[in-house]
Order: structure tokens, then sequence, then C-alpha cells
């Protein structure tokens, strides 16, 4: 029952983590500018978060859940500014041959540190966890090793995507000048900047704005 558990986790994390939004852009990005461990790293960030909110829907932390969902228009807004910041950090980004290795040693704490925050900035993540998670136990309620177990699972589910993403790109960067990655990162820049305004006008139909 648990060893079940905890493979439907991880398949749980690798399904959340591999559409391709606005953190997976961010780690191609970074895995082409700055190399392989940069862009893992911040995947890793994003399996961080995944994990956290997971804890709280497998341990049923309702004050912790109601917390973070009345903040969730905060959070959302606050999310929004940030892509848009990093979107405008891309587009203002000047590339040179060979600065990726020495950059990507140097940047990888804050690499990390961006897309956990980015990453918690959703918090009706929370939800979904608990919808999943609910599902997959069925009747039963989950006893602390258990849901340990699949806080475990769904960590590693979304670092095993992360993993696999980073590596393949890294392999690809070989072909990639300077020229190539200064469009790359325009591109990704309007991207970015694309999310955070798609990611207002939700907030502001939410609000009933218009």
């Amino acid at each position: 029952m648990e060893a079940s558990l905890f493979f439907k986790a991880m398949l749980i994390g690798l399904s959340i983590a591999a559409p391709v939004g606005p953190i997976g852009l961010l780690c191609i990005q970074r895995t082409l500018a700055h190399g392989m461990r940069t862009g893992f790293v911040s995947g890793m960030g994003a399996a961080c978060a995944d994990a956290v909110y997971g804890a709280i829907g497998a341990f049923g932390m309702v004050a912790v859940t109601d917390y973070f969902i009345s903040l969730s228009t905060p959070l959302a807004i606050g999310g929004a500014l940030f892509l848009g910041w990093m979107g405008v950090k891309l587009l203002l980004t000047k590339n040179e041959e060979g600065q990726a290795a020495s950059v990507g040693t140097q940047k990888t704490g804050k690499a990390f540190i961006s897309v956990f925050v980015l990453t918690l900035a959703n918090p009706m993540t929370i939800i979904s966890f608990i919808a999943v998670f609910a599902s997959i136990a069925g009747p039963k309620v989950l006893g602390h090793a258990a849901a340990g177990l699949m806080v475990v699972g769904v960590f590693l589910g979304s670092a095993i995507w992360w993993l696999m993403l980073s590596a393949g790109v890294a392999l690809l960067s070989r072909q990639v000048g300077a020229g190539v990655l200064g469009l790359i990162n325009r591109l990704g820049g309007l991207l970015l900047l694309g999310f955070a305004l798609w990611q207002i006008l939700q907030i502001l139909q939410n609000l009933q704005v218009f």
C-alpha cells in the first residue's frame, strides 16, 4: 500500500512539473545561459515548493491551507510582478561567449530562491494537492508515515523532471552561440512579461474589476 502511494505520488510530482510554463521557461533559459547546474537548481526550487505545498495537503494542515488561500490574491499579484521583473531582466541581459560557466557557479543560490518563491506565489496549488492526495488515498485517513512518503514521492518526481529537462537542454546548448542566446533571452523575456500580464488580467477578472 505504502509503496503504491509512493510511486503514485512520484507520477503526480512528474506530471505537475512537466507542463511548460514560466518555471519551465526559466529553467530552459538558465540552462542555456549558465549551464545545466543553474538550470537544474532552478527546477529544484520548484520541486521544493511543490513539496512544501504537498506536505500541507498530505498532513491535512487545514489552518495553514486556509491561511494561504486567504492570501491567494496578494500572493498572485506578487508572483505576477516578480515574473514581470524577471522578464525585464531577461530583455536587458547582454550575452557574451564564454560567460556561462562563470555566471552559473555564482548564481545558483539566487536561481533556487527566485523559482522557489515564484512557485510558492501560487497558493491554489495546495487545493490541487489536497484533491489529488484525497483521490489516491481514498476513504482511508493517511498516517504520518504514508503522508511523508507521498511528499517525498512528489519531490522526487518533480526533481526527476527538472533533471531530465536541464540535461536535455544542456546537450543542445553546445550548438547555441551568443547571438542565438540573445534572441532566446529576448523571446523568454517577452513570454515572461506575457505570463505576468495574463496573471494580472486573471486577478482583475476574479476581483470583478471588469
